[in-house]
């Protein structure tokens, strides 16, 4: 999953608006953000694999470090623990965080370990058992979160506008056609597995500090107009 996860941290700054944008956007990213260091280095492996669809094409033959159940767990821990300052934000932090495992589990053709190396692995396989279709299931799950985000704002005077407009371009990028993804894989190692590591890091660094200022940015034009303005947890 991928423009679903940024779909999921918008309907959740709906729900919390007093929690800022940052613990949010970039929590439901977190996994994905270590998931490329750690496939640069060496400590995660994917095999490309130009028919796994529909625009990952990479087998992800070992995430275990932190996309298995325990160390999501884990890494949504530090995640939240980050913000500990206030105990709401970082309670919202580490279910962002969480979040991005439980959406993945829909996804994922069975390769989210129980935890590191264990045999036991995880997946309700859509990408394997839908292909295309699943992006399109992911796009149709993603405006529905989107819509709710929409309401939930306006009723604050907040204008989703520009987040939903980068929202559909994400998920546009990121299709079946335009993916990044298939070009890289036709690359030799190890420049095929390092370029993936880089693209799956920057492919939720960047987008989640754009929908972070866009958010704010919202909320700012919203605050000036009377409505209220986000909590710092960093402050």
């Amino acid at each position: 999953m991928y423009v679903g996860h940024f779909a999921i941290g918008l309907a959740l700054k709906a729900r919390h608006p007093r929690i800022p944008a940052l613990p949010i956007m970039l929590g439901v990213g977190f996994l994905d953000l270590l998931n490329g260091i750690f496939i640069a280095l060496g400590w995660d492996r994917v095999t490309p694999n130009l028919r796994a669809e529909p625009y990952v094409f990479f087998d992800l033959t070992f995430i275990d470090w932190d996309h298995s159940l325990v160390a999501a767990l884990f890494w949504s821990a530090v995640w939240g623990a980050m913000f500990l300052k206030d105990k709401r934000v970082a309670a919202v932090a580490f279910f962002a965080a969480i979040s991005h495992f439980v959406s993945d589990w829909l996804m994922h053709n069975n390769d989210l370990a129980l935890f590191p190396h264990s045999q036991t692995h995880l997946g309700f396989n859509l990408w394997g058992k839908l292909g295309t279709a699943s992006w399109v299931l992911e796009g149709v799950f993603a405006a529905a979160l989107a819509v709710y985000a929409w309401v939930q704002s306006a009723k604050r005077g907040v204008s989703l506008l520009w987040p939903c407009v980068a929202l559909a371009a994400l998920f546009l990028n990121l299709s079946p056609w335009l993916s990044p993804m298939k070009h890289v894989a036709t690359l030799s190692e190890p420049a095929a597995h390092l370029l993936n590591g880089v693209l799956v890091t920057t492919g939720f660094l960047l987008p989640g500090a754009l929908m972070i200022w866009l958010i704010q940015r919202s909320e700012k034009e919203a605050g000036a107009k009377g409505g209220f303005v986000a909590e710092n947890p960093l402050a």
